[in-house]
């Protein structure tokens, strides 16, 4: 046996094993997707940069039960909050680090009310220090942007939840 694996490693079979897989991919149809031009298709549950919701009729959807705070692994997302005059409690600060989120998505799935969400926008950067620190107020003008989109993934996905 040990004579048969010498005389195989001599007649370089690994290599020609090789060569015949690049082989066959060699005249197959390419599949590159030309990026800025071209877009895959997404999941609806994609997991990119997080927004805050509003209800219909404009209220936010937050009522700092501080779950997604509690549940973040990366400790990225800080929240403050005071009770209106209703009784009810609001948040008054909301903040997610996005340079400490992993993009778990399990403050998307502690939330009881479906207030943060993480949308299928991918493509932001942070051209200067604290871009990629989102406030509230940036949080509820990215869910007001993308609401359309968020909603109809939520419709979609609604069957498996």
């Amino acid at each position: 046996m040990a004579i048969f694996n010498y005389l195989k490693s001599l007649s370089l079979h690994e290599l020609f094993k090789g060569m015949s897989v690049t082989g066959r991919y060699l005249f197959r149809p390419k599949i590159t997707v030309q990026y800025p031009e071209e877009k895959t298709p997404m999941s609806p549950r994609f997991r990119g940069h997080h927004a805050l919701r509003r209800y219909s009729d404009g209220e936010e959807r937050c009522i700092a039960c501080k779950l997604c705070e509690a549940v973040c692994p990366a400790l990225a997302i800080t929240i403050e909050a005071e009770p209106r005059d209703d009784g009810s409690r609001r948040t008054t600060r909301y903040d997610v680090d996005l340079y400490k989120c992993i993009f778990c998505g399990f403050c998307e799935e502690a939330c009881p009310v479906d207030a943060i969400v993480e949308t299928r926008k991918f493509e932001y950067h942070g051209a200067v220090k604290g871009d990629l620190l989102l406030t509230k107020d940036k949080l509820l003008a990215i869910g007001d942007e993308l609401e359309p989109q968020i909603a109809a993934d939520r419709a979609q996905d609604a069957p498996y939840r």
